[in-house]
């Protein structure tokens, strides 16, 4: 059976109501391979459903597997789709911010999303375009992660009983009774290896003379089965992700045709880049954790402030709630007036994530900071005793304990370029150690924009 038609935005396109481009279907047989796409097609000329405008309209969509299709159950009434989320941190990051607003944007669209917590895919490993092998946890671990987790959904969706209300579940409710000759036997001759051996996901790896274990094979089977376990206990017909994701959903739309005979849908969003091109999600502390203990308010608000002017819109698009008049009217300004747009972008994301409070508080912060005001409440603090460095504390090392730099080696080239300060005063590696007293605290900075406290204690 051969999906009618899939349907792909490309990554850099940006769609704006009335934009007219061309549609372009792309036939394709799942039996044999998977589907070749199209490029920069614009299928909101004939949306009917309020949702996949929507999601058109501000730029979420890259791969559909049958629009035309998607897009007349929408129109017949409550769609119920899911998103899977591995436990693989106690926190997610700013790169899984895009699938959330999609459920976000699925609910406010009056359809039911399901969050899925990857309880039992987390104990293999999703391998898709990565070089090694994700490490092994346990499951205590995996547990752990997933109460972390679970609190960022409830800042972005609405939880209950009711047809629209969403809801949390767990694969290992289903994956963990498995056992594994039924399994094999009932689901294993829907797969074959010829096949999967061409997914991108495992291709890569063995391209790069990379080892891909047997372990990390069967991923891609239990995510299609998930797919498949959802459509019969919740009658969940489309599974949405990023585009990493693509070979897996196509796995489970197939799947549930071939053994239920149910017609299911796949939907994916691009993955988070810069307009230069860059991954997002990264900052010279790490990771951009959504969770408040992984990091503070301030950085959060702090990453989105930073955004680069072409991004600005987009970002507006993806992650807010501002109407496109009014994103388009942003967009209008240049030079220094874009930071009051970048401002209040960094404003509504942090609100929306961490509380209003929170995000006023950031905001505050940095304008103090960027004054030049001392050691300001509010900014990221590290604390650090007092009698580990009785001859002082050098700069590198402090800027590097301070998160404001990856290694000693960057922090050595920032103050070699002027971008270092200690108490607003720019500092190199002719600069004394920092003298440690318990109970002061001194302010680093590493450009106008980062700043952080080390509190010696």
């Amino acid at each position: 059976m051969a999906i009618k038609a899939v349907w792909q935005v490309s990554p850099h396109l940006t769609p704006h109501p009335g934009a007219a481009r061309t549609r372009q279907p792309v036939d394709c047989d799942l039996d044999e391979q998977e589907c070749v796409m199209a490029s920069e097609p614009n299928p909101s000329a004939s949306v009917t459903s309020e949702f996949l405008r929507r999601m058109v309209e501000r730029g979420y969509v890259h791969q559909c597997s049958a629009w035309a299709e998607l897009d007349a159950a929408f129109a017949r009434g409550t769609v119920t789709a899911y998103i899977g989320f591995d436990a693989t941190a106690d926190s997610l990051h700013v790169g899984h911010l895009l699938s959330i607003m999609a459920l976000r944007r699925l609910q406010q669209a009056g359809h039911r999303p399901i969050v899925l917590m990857g309880g039992g895919t987390t104990r293999i490993g999703d391998p898709s375009f990565r070089d090694t092998t994700r490490p092994l946890l346990d499951d205590a671990q995996i547990a752990a992660n997933i109460a972390g987790i679970r609190q960022v959904f409830e800042r972005f969706l609405r939880f209950g009983d009711g047809p629209g209300d969403a809801i949390m579940l767990n694969n290992a409710d289903w994956l963990d009774q498995l056992g594994y000759i039924p399994f094999l036997r009932d689901f294993g001759p829907h797969f074959t290896i010829n096949r999967m051996l061409t997914f991108d996901s495992v291709r890569l790896r063995l391209d790069r003379e990379q080892p891909l274990t047997f372990l990390e094979f069967n991923y891609m089977l239990l995510q299609a089965y998930d797919f498949v376990e959802l459509s019969r206990r919740h009658g969940c017909c489309l599974q949405m992700g990023g585009s990493d994701q693509w070979g897996n959903i196509i796995n489970g739309i197939e799947l549930g045709r071939r053994v239920d005979g149910r017609e299911l849908f796949g939907l994916t969003t691009n993955l988070l880049t810069t307009a230069s091109g860059t991954k997002m999600g990264k900052t010279a502390g790490g990771a951009v954790w959504l969770n408040a203990d992984r990091l503070s308010p301030y950085d959060f608000w702090q990453f989105w402030r930073n955004t680069e002017d072409a991004d600005v819109g987009r970002f507006l698009r993806l992650f807010t709630e501002l109407s496109l008049e009014q994103i388009a009217a942003l967009e209008q300004l240049e030079g220094a007036e874009l930071n009051r747009a970048k401002i209040l972008l960094a404003n509504l994301i942090t609100a929306q994530l961490h509380g209003e409070a929170a995000a006023a508080q950031a905001a505050e912060t940095a304008r103090l900071a960027f004054a030049g005001h001392g050691a300001v409440e509010g900014l990221p603090q590290t604390d650090l005793p007092a009698h580990d460095w009785p001859q002082g504390l050098p700069l590198a090392e402090a800027l590097l304990r301070a998160g404001l730099v990856e290694s000693k080696g960057e922090a050595r080239r920032l103050m070699a370029g002027g971008g270092a300060r200690l108490e607003g005063e720019p500092v190199d590696e002719a600069t004394p150690p920092i003298t440690c007293q318990a109970g002061t605290t001194i302010r680093l900075s590493a450009g106008r924009k980062r700043h952080a406290l080390i509190r010696f204690v």
